[in-house]
């Protein structure tokens, strides 16, 4: 499948679809349907407005590709996630997003989209329905082309480093204010947090390059190495962490470049079995010290992984957002036994604490909250439910998944 026409008629013909990418959500998002569409083949990039800095793709563009075209011509997209493998459809219709800026979907400024009759609506900025149509989870139709709103290509400075959980956690506003980019890692059951910051500089200024001792490339071997057993023995974590953190986080870096060169992990294949959990920034630190004191517990089972990662996004008014009218920071909790991740006691003592303080979960990663506890946290969920049935009157877009998140009978 290469034209909009053929998508058009695959889904006007299908009783049940649902589209999927790379793979790389660990959420049963897009599976379980009698119509599974490969959207890889529909990955144009079909235009540049060098006037507006917009760029209009076929939403099966790969990030990385758009990444790379955008670069060339002087551009960037100023906040981006951490793997470039992902479809852009698919990032935007689950919220994906990068730190220290919005959502990626923020950035789209049209888009045509394929309703269930195979008929095509074109939403653009001044349409009410966008702030419904950017984090849609793919029920409202499927994306079909999407344009971009970009900036002009900058230059990071980067610098990287350990500080204590006592150093770092104060000063995350004041950091957010003095900083273009800022990312932490944080070690559970260390009491470290291993910072990123990056600074807007001339391309032509000098930085003395430190990318660290060569064996820091190794730390997802030693990583797999260290945890290997942690689901028979959770509390070897806390032990793994520990030699993690002397091994591999306790150096400092320096380096600069664009936001995509700097910043984007590029060597990562396959699904990672992970959650995230966002929280208003001034609840942050409260929910933080809670969930630290929980999993530090060694009556706990939920020794967690490393690194937990912590970003920013600025607030916005796109309905199932995780940032819909306020700043937000995302914590993401990984779980490094991919075989296991269902036993994987992390996963449900962040979801309990978050959930506790009106945390919200990322669409496209692991959380069992459903449809009684999300129309408590997301203000705008009674009103998409509502217009998902008017747009998709007869369930086409909803798999088993998806039917039991929004409480809704798939027809047979």
């Amino acid at each position: 499948m290469t034209k909009e026409e053929e998508l058009q008629e695959i889904i006007k013909k299908s009783e049940k679809i649902r589209i999927f990418g790379t793979k790389q959500s660990s959420a049963d998002i897009a599976s379980g349907t009698a119509t599974l569409i490969d959207i890889t083949t529909y990955n144009k990039i079909l235009s540049f407005d060098d006037a507006a800095h917009t760029v209009t793709m076929q939403s099966g563009v790969i990030l990385k590709d758009l990444l790379e075209a955008i670069e060339a011509k002087g551009w960037c997209i100023p906040c981006l996630p951490d793997i470039n493998t992902i479809t852009i459809g698919g990032a935007l219709a689950t919220g994906t997003h990068g730190t220290s800026g919005k959502l990626l979907c923020e950035y789209m400024t049209t888009c045509s989209m394929v309703l269930a009759d195979g008929s095509l609506k074109r939403i653009t900025e001044k349409d009410a329905l966008i702030d419904a149509a950017r984090v849609s989870l793919g029920v409202l139709g499927v994306m079909s082309e999407i344009t971009l709103k970009c900036e002009p290509l900058y230059t990071l400075h980067v610098k990287e480093g350990p500080q204590d959980d006592s150093e770092w956690l104060p000063n995350i506003k004041e950091r957010l204010k003095k900083h273009d980019f800022l990312r932490i890692l944080w070690l559970p059951h260390t009491d470290k947090g291993y910072v990123i910051t990056g600074d807007k500089i001339d391309a032509n200024k000098e930085v003395i390059e430190n990318l660290g001792p060569a064996y820091l490339k190794h730390r997802r071997a030693a990583s797999k190495m260290l945890y290997k057993y942690s689901h028979i023995f959770p509390w070897t974590t806390a032990i793994a962490n520990k030699l993690l953190y002397r091994g591999f986080f306790s150096s400092t870096k320096e380096h600069k470049g664009s936001l995509y060169q700097a910043t984007v992990t590029k060597s990562r294949g396959s699904t990672i079995e992970l959650a995230e959990w966002t929280i208003g920034l001034d609840k942050f630190p409260a929910v933080f010290e809670e969930l630290k004191t929980e999993i530090n517990k060694w009556s706990n089972k939920s020794f967690i992984h490393i690194p937990m990662d912590v970003r920013f996004i600025q607030k916005d008014n796109s309905w199932l957002s995780y940032a819909y009218k306020e700043d937000t920071v995302t914590m993401g909790c990984v779980s490094r036994n991919a075989a296991t991740a269902d036993t994987y006691e992390a996963f449900k003592s962040i979801e309990k604490v978050f959930l506790k303080h009106g945390g919200k979960p990322h669409w496209g990663k692991r959380f069992a909250a459903k449809d009684a506890t999300l129309t408590k946290i997301y203000s705008k969920w009674e009103d998409f439910k509502v217009l998902r049935k008017e747009m998709d009157p007869t369930n086409k877009f909803l798999n088993p998944y998806l039917s039991e998140l929004l409480n809704e009978k798939i027809m047979k």
